[in-house]
């Protein structure tokens, strides 16, 4: 699940949604346990091949969700509840 999607002018979402959208089913497939520490915005930026302010987007988005929990200092987290192990169907 962790292979990055490709991102064309032929897409009609927003790419920072897509970005979302894919974090979240990585998480919620398993990739991540409840409570990792997910790379920076910078590295993940690096991952997808976009603007680092675009990953930032995304971030808000999935805080909005409550995917991840963002901690001012120590990074980004998985959201207790959800990812690996936590027993979370849908």
């Amino acid at each position: 699940m962790s292979d990055v999607p490709v991102f064309g002018p032929e897409r009609h979402e927003l790419l920072y949604v897509a970005i979302a959208d894919h974090l979240a089913a990585r998480i919620k497939g398993g990739e991540f346990d409840s409570g990792s520490r997910l790379a920076s915005e910078r590295v993940l930026a690096d991952e997808y091949g976009v603007a680092y302010l675009t990953v930032r987007r995304a971030m808000v988005e999935l805080r909005e969700r409550g995917l991840i929990l963002t901690v001012h200092g120590k990074g980004t987290f998985v959201a207790p509840g959800q990812g690996l192990g936590c027993g979370n169907d849908g």
